[in-house]
């Protein structure tokens, strides 16, 4: 959830880390600081707060160094304090260490390091994982790279949890060292320069060459040359990627907001979503990735969904989309709980797991236990070189390009689309026509005009969003493939202005929710004109009988404030309906003067369960 960067080279180190932690802005943190190897020793400069903050602070009191790490912590132990913040060093002060993860362990381990006379700083597991490498150097002999390398390898076999970590010493200059498990780690390569962080984003300004770091997997880098070996002591394999996109890409143009520029780019996301993936000639979708056959998936008998979140959202629509068009049983589960379950599933059970970024720690655990009991795991993710689409069987790329904004904008309806991608497939395979497949790919292709011809409608919905945003709780309310996108509507809703909204199926009004109905409690009402409408629109009067508030997604006159969306197959409404409510939601929380980009207490990839 935090943000590393660390660069080894010959430029001036702190601007580059300053740079590349604004990259890292988006991941959520609450206080930030860097460490320089400046010849003398190392000089460390720590700030609660946001990274201008750090920036003054190294304005105002100038390190120079070519070498460095930096880091954005979002706490978990001990508060969010100067002392707690990063990085952190060893009982010798010679050693700093950043930190993304968390030792499970580190109590056990602080009191043992204490019994032999260490002092902590902090509240942290971190500080414990410096003391504990540097206690382990002290034995290891005099400082060197082999030395080092050889203190974290001893230190690591004794953590318990997660970590990525980047460890410099003042006695060894030139070298930076880097470490993984369960926190995404990558290794950025240039000229006579390396560069080391959580996320390819903060190094696209200097190298597009970056090796994605595997688990139990250390890095050793100079200016010039990297090794990597693993924690048994091995050297490791490494492939070198390309990231696929640019500066440009991870800056906000001419938008106010990453959120508003991504919800705009939607129209390209969703086309480059089906792009080469839907075949006229066979009336399908074409998923290489799935590394299935058409018999294999054709034996396939029952589909588990699983993600956190946002990711959650899509897998209930995916629900729909694949029992509609596919006539498969589909269930969704809580990636956070699915570990935790004894879920009976069969051996003919295809499991899909989802994230952006494919990195989430919960969702990587179901994974691996869906995998430990035997079944086909396959990944739908954003993230080329992510662990998720390392350790899953096959999966499909959103190719949304990266996310800056926390709230979920263009990944979420790129997976939408990509849950069709599979219903397709999957429903050509079973019993659909090849007609009826025709008709389905021709609906897909038309999406790109209808997302715009709803972002057409921003002006009005900015209107909308004026005249409730000052409402304590709003009310959002869906049935059958739109049901998800009530729950997704509230969930963005709290997420960036922080107004209590909730989603419920809206057959439930009745069973209790239209209890909270009343003058100061916006309903908002999806209903786009399907199977269900009149339905709705019964709801909908039964609000208006108590007087409550109502605006209205879809094509009914009988709300306070009506936002049309374009017609389209049921099972392609959720898309469209989920940008409108996008809009709503960015446009209220800007109305509140709320951090639209950096929702407090927020993180974008939460990489710790």
């Amino acid at each position: 959830m935090c943000g590393i960067v660390g660069y080894v080279g010959k430029s001036e180190a702190p601007p580059i880390l300053i740079q590349g932690l604004r990259r890292l802005e988006y991941r959520g943190y609450d206080s930030a600081g860097m460490a320089i190897l400046n010849g003398s020793g190392i000089a460390v400069r720590k700030t609660v707060g946001r990274i201008a903050n750090l920036e003054a602070s190294v304005a105002s009191e100038p390190i120079h160094g070519s070498l460095g790490i930096s880091h954005t912590r979002w706490a978990t132990h001990g508060s969010v304090t100067r002392e707690n913040a990063h990085p952190h060093f060893d009982h010798t002060g010679q050693l700093a260490l950043v930190h993304n993860g968390v030792i499970e362990n580190y109590q056990t381990l602080r009191t043992q390091l204490e019994e032999k006379g260490h002092t902590f700083l902090s509240q942290t597991d971190t500080e414990v994982l410096a003391h504990l490498i540097g206690c382990e150097l002290d034995q290891a002999g005099p400082p060197s790279k082999a030395a080092l390398v050889q203190a974290i390898r001893a230190a690591l076999r004794q953590i318990i949890g997660t970590y990525g970590i980047a460890v410099i010493h003042a006695g060894i200059p030139g070298l930076m060292v880097g470490a993984r498990r369960g926190s995404p780690l990558v290794l950025g390569i240039g000229k006579g320069e390396h560069f080391l962080a959580s996320d390819a984003a903060a190094m696209v300004s200097h190298t597009r060459d970056v090796v994605y770091i595997k688990d139990y997997e250390i890095v050793a880098l100079q200016d010039d040359s990297f090794d990597i070996s693993t924690l048994q002591g091995a050297g490791a394999g490494y492939e070198v990627s390309k990231i696929e996109y640019t500066e440009k890409d991870v800056s906000k143009g001419i938008y106010p907001h990453y959120m508003l520029k991504e919800i705009f780019e939607q129209p390209d996301t969703i086309r480059d979503a089906m792009r080469g993936r839907l075949s006229h000639e066979e009336a399908t979708a074409i998923l290489g990735g799935l590394e299935m056959t058409n018999a294999e998936l054709r034996d396939v008998e029952r589909i588990v969904l699983t993600g956190c979140g946002t990711a959650l959202h899509s897998a209930m629509v995916g629900e729909y989309m694949i029992e509609s068009l596919a006539h498969l049983p589909v269930e969704c589960e809580f990636a956070s709980e699915l570990r935790y379950r004894n879920l009976p599933m069969t051996k003919d059970t295809l499991v899909f797991v989802i994230s952006q970024s494919g990195e989430t720690a919960d969702t990587l655990a179901a994974l691996r236990e869906c995998q430990r009991k035997g079944h086909r795991t396959l990944g739908i993710c954003n993230g080329v070189g992510s662990t998720i689409a390392r350790e899953t069987d096959g999966g499909v790329y959103m190719h949304c390009g990266p996310e800056i904004g926390v709230a979920a904008t263009k990944s979420f309806t790129s997976q939408l689309v990509v849950h069709a991608l599979i219903a397709l497939l999957l429903g050509r395979i079973h019993h659909l026509s090849h007609g009826e497949g025709l008709t389905i790919i021709h609906e897909l292709e038309q999406l790109p005009g209808k997302v715009t011809q709803v972002l057409e409608l921003n002006d009005p919905i900015a209107r909308i969003a004026k005249k409730y945003a000052q409402a304590k709780v709003f009310l959002f309310m869906g049935r059958q493939f739109n049901y998800p996108i009530a729950l997704e509507g509230a969930l963005k809703l709290k997420e960036i202005s922080y107004i209590a909204a909730t989603g419920y199926p809206s057959a439930e009004l009745k069973h209790g929710v239209i209890a909270l109905v009343g003058e100061d409690t916006p309903s908002v009402v999806i209903a786009p004109r399907d199977a269900v409408f009149d339905k709705n629109v019964s709801n909908i009067e039964a609000v208006r009988a108590r007087q409550g508030p109502r605006n209205a997604r879809g094509p009914n006159g009988d709300a306070h404030d009506v936002i049309l969306i374009p017609d389209a197959p049921e099972y392609l409404t959720p898309i469209l309906t989920s940008i409108a409510l996008q809009l709503l939601s960015y446009h209220i929380s800007v109305e509140l003067g709320c951090d639209v980009d950096k929702p407090r207490n927020l993180a974008k990839s939460v990489t710790v369960e």
